[in-house]
């Protein structure tokens, strides 16, 4: 985000751990859709992830099933997301966000 904002670029930052600033599914199907890194990487493969019993395979190329998870489950999002446009990445490590923003 201090990257961006050193840019002079405007950044839009999602407080998911506010219930009501969570993405809803249609913001996480459009992040799916612009998301340049393999769909399965937005979702954290914590302790949280293994506490749920997941199997990673399950979300390998899989959008549908990553939106799915990630509207019952927003803590396991990835962060940061970074959106620009209709592209997005996944901002770490941290040395892949100025290269996505300039």
């Amino acid at each position: 985000m201090a990257v961006a904002e050193g840019k002079g670029l405007e950044v839009e930052v999602v407080n998911y751990h506010k219930k009501a600033e969570r993405p809803d599914r249609a913001t996480l199907e459009k992040l799916v859709q612009a998301v340049e890194d393999p769909v399965e990487d937005l979702v954290r493969k914590d302790s949280r992830f293994k506490k749920l019993a997941l199997n990673p395979d399950d979300y390998v190329g899989n959008a549908a099933a990553v939106v799915d998870l990630l509207v019952e489950q927003p803590l396991l999002l990835q962060r940061p997301v970074i959106l620009r446009g209709k592209k997005a990445i996944i901002g770490r490590p941290r040395d892949r966000v100025d290269p996505f923003l300039s």
